[in-house]
């Protein structure tokens, strides 16, 4: 082989390797943005999941601790919010939502009670059916385990 293929073919090497490495680089970035644009995008969709579920619950628990269930339809939302848990949500967060479900169906066959005990809801009391599955939403959402 001539002297003077050496360099150009250690060149061309190079040139290649370059090429490569900056193929690999941008591959490697585009996918890694990629995955940080589908959990973003997620954690968006839980969100509003939840908001909706958190939403739903509260009108349906005082419409509960006010009246029979008369119609049962007025549940139908709910029970799908729960269905639409059951395919984004993390276990712990779809078990406290079918104890907030439970409750809300228990609550509709206890007497009817007057609206000022309801004004005594706490944080964590026997009235705010809500609590345990809020903190399960607020646990998954920053990533903590149980």
């Amino acid at each position: 082989m001539e002297a003077g293929y050496v360099p150009a073919l250690a060149a061309l090497a190079g040139s290649a390797i370059g090429a490569l490495a900056s193929f690999a680089t941008t591959w490697l970035n585009q996918a890694s943005q990629a995955r940080a644009t589908q959990r973003a995008q997620d954690r968006a969709r839980r969100e509003l999941l939840y908001g909706d579920f958190i939403r739903e619950a509260s009108r349906l628990f005082v419409d509960a601790f006010q009246h029979e269930l008369e119609d049962p339809a007025k549940l139908v939302q709910l029970y799908a919010i729960v269905s639409m848990l059951r395919l984004f949500g993390q276990p712990r967060t779809l078990r406290e939502a079918e104890k907030v479900m439970n409750r809300i169906g228990a609550t509709y066959f206890e007497p009817n009670k007057e609206l000022r005990l309801f004004a005594d809801i706490t944080s964590a009391g026997e009235l705010d059916p809500l609590y345990a599955f809020s903190q399960a939403c607020r646990d998954e959402l920053l990533g903590r385990r149980p």
